[in-house]
Parts: C-alpha cells; sequence; structure tokens
C-alpha cells in the first residue's frame, strides 16, 4: 500500500507539472503567512462549526485544540515539504482519520477551498504573487487528490467485506431469510436491527446507520453489544438479548452506545424472538433528547415550586427587615451624636451590614420567583460579552482572578433580552472568579457559532464541581459557605425563558459553563 501510494505521489505531481520552483515560491509565502495560521485554523473551524454533518465528528473542545494544532503543522508542511514517500504517507493518514470518523467525503474539497483562498489572499501581497498563486494550486490539488483516494481505498474495502461476506453459504441462507422483511423497515424510523443465535447483527435498516454513524457493511457480521452498547452495560445486554429468544412478550431495555463521531446516545431498546427462532428482532429508539428535555423539566417544575415558597418568605420577611434597618439608622445617628465609644458602634454596622445582606437575599428571591418574560430583540453576543466583562473587571481585580475573551470572528446575533443574559453572564463569570481565588486563576468568556444555537462559554481554571450529579441549578442548593443557592436557578431560569439551555462540563482543573441560545441564522 506504501508503494502505492508513493507511485500515486509521483504521478500527481507529474500531472499538475510540480517542480522545485514550486516549493521555493511556497517557503517563502510561508514566512509571510505563519503569523497567520492561528487566524485561519480559528476561521476554519468557526466555519466547521456551521454544518452539522461536519460538527457531528468533533467530541469536545479539547479535541479541536489537538485539530488546531494538527492543521496548522499541516499547512506550514504544505508551504515548506519535499513532496516525497513520508510527505504521501501523512497525507494518505490524515484522510484515513476523516474518513474513520465519518467526516462526509464532500467536505474535503470544501476545507481544502477554504484554507486555499486564505492562503492566496496572503500570496496576493508577495511580489511574484501570480507565480506563487500558482504553485499554491499546485500544491493543495496534489493534497487534495491523496486525501480523496483514501475515501476510494475506504469504498473499495467495504465492497469487498461484502463480497466476501456473500460468498458464504450461511451468509446467503441467513440473507435469503431477512431480506424479504427488509424493504418494509427501510420506511421505519426506529432502528431495526436482526440478531442471529451466535449474537452477530444480521440485518439493519437505514435508522440504524444514522443512530450509530456506521455503514450496515460496518455493522453487520459484528458482534451486537460491541457496536450497541457501551463497556459497562455489555454484560447486561447479552442476558437481555437472551431472555428475549425464550420471551412471549419481548423484553425492554435502555443503555447507551457510542456513534462512530464518538459520542454517547441513549437508546430505549425492545427485543423479541423472530417468528421462526432464528433471530432476536430489536427496535431501538434515540431517547436522549427526551431524556435532557424530562430532565429539563422536571428542573424547571421544582424550581416553580421552590419559587413559589420563596415569594412568599420574602413577602413574610421584607417588611420587618425595612423597620428594623430604619431603626438600626435612627440608632446609629444616635450614637454618633453623643459620641458612643467604638465598639458600640462597631455593633450597629455589624447589625447594619446583616440586616443589608437580608435585603438583598430578598431580592434575590423575588428575582427567582417572580420572573417577568424576556423582551426579545436582535443582540450582537460579542458586544454583549465585551460590556459585561468590563462590567465585571471589578470583581475580577478583588478575587484575583485574571479575564481573557475568545470571541467568533463573525458576530454571532441571537434574539434576547440583553439585560437579561447579561444577569446570566454576571452570574456565571462571579462564580467562576470565587473558584479561582485561591490560586489567582484564569477566567475565559468565548463565543461560539454552532449549526443551530450560539454558545456562551465561561471557563475556569478551578478545582472543578464537588460531584458531577450535584444539582446545581436547584434553588438553595451552594457549594460555597455562604452562598445563598438561588445564582445558578436564576441562570437556569432566564435561559430556558429564552428557550435556550445551560450545559456543564467540570474536572478537577477546568469547570465550562455553555449557555446554548436559539440561532437566529438558517
Amino acid at each position: 500500500m506504501a508503494a502505492h501510494h508513493h507511485e500515486r505521489c509521483a504521478e500527481l505531481q507529474r500531472y499538475v507539472r510540480w517542480t522545485d520552483a514550486d516549493l521555493a515560491r511556497l517557503k517563502l509565502l510561508a514566512v509571510t503567512a505563519r503569523p497567520h495560521f492561528q487566524r485561519i485554523t480559528d476561521e476554519f473551524y468557526e466555519r466547521v462549526r456551521e454544518h452539522e454533518d461536519a460538527h457531528a465528528v468533533l467530541r469536545d473542545d479539547a479535541q479541536v485544540q489537538r485539530l488546531k494544532g494538527t492543521l496548522q503543522r499541516w499547512m506550514e508542511t504544505l508551504l515548506t515539504s519535499t513532496r516525497d514517500g513520508t510527505y504521501c504517507d501523512e497525507r494518505s493518514r490524515i484522510g484515513r482519520v476523516h474518513v474513520r470518523v465519518g467526516l462526509p467525503q464532500r467536505f474535503v474539497p470544501s476545507a481544502m477551498s477554504l484554507i486555499h483562498q486564505s492562503l492566496a489572499r496572503i500570496a496576493d501581497g508577495l511580489e511574484d504573487s501570480v507565480a506563487t498563486r500558482e504553485s499554491l494550486r499546485r500544491a493543495v490539488d496534489i493534497d487534495m487528490a491523496i486525501m480523496l483516494d483514501t475515501y476510494v481505498e475506504d469504498f473499495v474495502a467495504r465492497l469487498e467485506h461484502i463480497q466476501s461476506a456473500e460468498s458464504s453459504r450461511q451468509r446467503e441462507e441467513l440473507v435469503r431469510e431477512v431480506r424479504s422483511r427488509a424493504d418494509a423497515l427501510e420506511r421505519v424510523a426506529q432502528a431495526m436491527v436482526g440478531i442471529d443465535a451466535q449474537g452477530r447483527l444480521s440485518f439493519s435498516n437505514k435508522a440504524t446507520e444514522t443512530l450509530t454513524g456506521f455503514g450496515r457493511d460496518q455493522l453487520e457480521e459484528q458482534p451486537f453489544v460491541d457496536r450497541f452498547s457501551q463497556s459497562g452495560g455489555r454484560d447486561e445486554l447479552r442476558v437481555v438479548i437472551e431472555r428475549a429468544r425464550h420471551s412471549n412478550e419481548g423484553v425492554e431495555w435502555t443503555g447507551t452506545l457510542e456513534t462512530r463521531a464518538g459520542r454517547t446516545r441513549l437508546v430505549r431498546w425492545r427485543f423479541v424472538p423472530s417468528g421462526d427462532g432464528m433471530f432476536v428482532l430489536g427496535a431501538g429508539e434515540d431517547v436522549t433528547d427526551e431524556q435532557h428535555e424530562l430532565e429539563r423539566k422536571i428542573r424547571t417544575e421544582r424550581l416553580a415550586g421552590v419559587g413559589t415558597l420563596a415569594a412568599g418568605l420574602a413577602h413574610e420577611i421584607r417588611n420587618p427587615l425595612n423597620g428594623a434597618l430604619l431603626h438600626v439608622t435612627f440608632l446609629e445617628r444616635a450614637l454618633a451624636r453623643r459620641d458612643a465609644i467604638e465598639n458600640e458602634r462597631e455593633a450597629v454596622r455589624a447589625v447594619g451590614d446583616e440586616i443589608r445582606r437580608l435585603s438583598a437575599l430578598v431580592r434575590d428571591f423575588l428575582v427567582f420567583a417572580r420572573p417577568s418574560p424576556p423582551t426579545l430583540k436582535p443582540i450582537n453576543l460579542n458586544a454583549l460579552c465585551a460590556r459585561t466583562l468590563s462590567i465585571f473587571e471589578g470583581d475580577a481585580k478583588a478575587t484575583g482572578a485574571s479575564t481573557a475573551q475568545d470571541f467568533a470572528p463573525d458576530d454571532p446575533v441571537v434574539n434576547a433580552d440583553g439585560d437579561k443574559l447579561q444577569q446570566v453572564l454576571l452570574n456565571l463569570l462571579r462564580n467562576a472568579a470565587e473558584a479561582v481565588a485561591a490560586k489567582k486563576g484564569h477566567v475565559t468568556l468565548r463565543t461560539r457559532r454552532r449549526p443551530r444555537h450560539a454558545a456562551i462559554e465561561i471557563e475556569d481554571d478551578g478545582p472543578g464541581l464537588p460531584s458531577s450529579e450535584a444539582p446545581i441549578f436547584d434553588a438553595f442548593y451552594s457549594t460555597k459557605p455562604n452562598g445563598t443557592g438561588l445564582g445558578l436557578a436564576i441562570v437556569h431560569r432566564i435561559v430556558t425563558d429564552h428557550g435556550g439551555t445551560v450545559e456543564v462540563e467540570s474536572v478537577p482543573g477546568r469547570t465550562l459553563f455553555r449557555v446554548l441560545l436559539p440561532a437566529t441564522w438558517g
């Protein structure tokens, strides 16, 4: 295979008329282009996030950062490396990674075009710009051809696998038995599978491919439990399937699987034996979004109940607090007039401070318990975030936290209530600053575009949450000794009222809150 790649690479160079002069021009271009690599990479991945099929192969921000580093190294070698066997092997390896993670082939030419255009604009500033642009075109053509070849090789390998399986007599007998049912299965929205006596997937429908991201030739003849459950649930799933073989009514089971892109999906299955006893038939429904919506509904209902309680509590204690504060103020002035000793004045000040703190708590109760509906209008997220950061600077200095911003280059716009959204950001930023106060750590505010959402992320390098199961959005739950537990409850309510969601990722040394709001673009 390596020899084939080398021959193919040499053939491509001859075809596009690649010469040493081309490489010399690109090396000169590299000197000017290197300072722009970071910007080009950021713009590239912002564009990726706008397309669901391409964005689906991205697991998390850590993976994106690794891929950004890979893309910058790719641009460096594109402009500076000799087109030898090592170069071609590396390009083929990149192509195989794209195939493995399920990046649709149609995105390869468009991705190459984006980077080509960015580098070509830089080349326009060089003295020999016309010849340099032509050399750049030849280099990109070679790389694109090599990477597209890997998709062809994958297709051929899959075709050979199918042909090999079809040559088996056992396979032919099984397929003949089940194909009569296959056409009907294609019209079913649920994932439909057949599991043979050895626990292998014998047939599946299009919905199964959509659910997993794998082609049927990559699924069928594979052990069902390996593809359709994660390691912790495989033994349980084997028991469930065996029970289903001997069940008259079928067996239900809910578990998680990992898609080709590395994402986890929650699937509800129902298994029943086939009439001839040859298979266990399974119908699977992706309930991940349904489960998330149920959890959000439960949380919202719980917060609504607590909000009613908070409203009553605030009403009952607000008037006594106002009266007490009035009298403390009067007493403080009287003591000042008769030159009271300092410890008496300090006691009065302490009482006043505590009453003011309780007043602030009541105010938060009322914000949480009696929310006003958001007044929606187009809001530029980058501008709102920049304004909020300037307001937050005082809090950051008080805790010793340093701040940074990382905004999307194309100004995401959402329909939102600017004041309420600013309250969300300030609550999250202040929490982050308090989390890093002990180490004088860092807080980053960033914006991102997603295919159907705009994302705002607040990340800190503090100790992280005490538990991934902690009910941090519940009212009155707090990890801080003097916290009221209302800050995140208010965040959740405001974001929910905007039709959005709040996600949390936390490990020691990194906590990220992500606010997702419906996008105004298509």
